[in-house]
């Protein structure tokens, strides 16, 4: 190869980013996750996230600028998954599918995305410092385009009274225990490490427990 010529990895994307480049962004990001994940925002330190990137620090700054910076980007990569279960909530569905779907999709995010839940979670708890307009102008109003979906089922006798928007939250609080605390869950059940098999009974549960008590069924009265 000529000393002019560029190798395949080095031809910049349309996003002006070379392979390499966007390879070593992904992985600063997933080691940044574990490590804000465990330690939080004010726990985590650059040094530590360019030792689990297995890159010098000089290097991630070249990416990166700041600890705050890899914080915005994971928040921001996280904001579509958190909010994509609540999203599928259908105005024309059935009350018990799109409950227990909405409830089957925010455990089937927490079985997957543990990590990220934390990181939202420490977010949260920490004040919301980096997503306070997100929680007050997004989740915010599709909040209440979801709590007026289920306030119409309620209107129509299809719900039992409550208030939509607590409702949402007690599903939040519930499902995302799993991952946010899964440390505990697996030790007072006696599960190993990685095991994730209380997931399914967690679902027959939380069915019991919301849609039991919510849906209107025929010759309940």
């Amino acid at each position: 190869m000529s000393g002019n010529a560029k190798s395949p990895a080095a031809v910049r994307t349309v996003a002006g980013k070379t392979r390499i480049q966007k390879e070593n962004e992904t992985r600063i990001l997933r080691a940044a996750l574990d490590v804000f994940s465990e330690s939080g925002f004010h726990g985590a330190t650059l040094d530590r996230i360019a030792s689990e990137a297995s890159m010098s620090k000089p290097n991630l700054l070249y990416y990166f600028k700041s600890k705050e910076e890899i914080h915005v980007a994971l928040l921001t990569d996280l904001l579509d998954v958190w909010l994509a279960p609540l999203r599928a909530i259908r105005p024309d569905g059935n009350p018990v599918d799109e409950i227990g779907s909405y409830i089957r999709r925010k455990l089937d995010s927490s079985r997957s995305f543990p990590r990220e839940s934390r990181l939202f979670a420490n977010e949260i708890l920490a004040g919301a410092p980096h997503i306070g307009d997100f929680l007050q102008t997004e989740l915010k109003q599709l909040v209440e385009e979801k709590a007026a979906i289920l306030q119409r089922w309620i209107d129509e006798g299809r719900m039992a009274p409550c208030d939509p928007r607590h409702l949402l939250f007690a599903i939040w609080s519930t499902t995302q225990h799993y991952a946010d605390f899964s440390v505990q869950v697996r030790h007072v059940l006696g599960l190993g490490a990685g095991d994730k098999s209380y997931y399914d009974e967690a679902a027959r549960m939380l069915d019991t427990l919301f849609l039991g008590q919510l849906i209107s069924r025929p010759g309940s009265d």
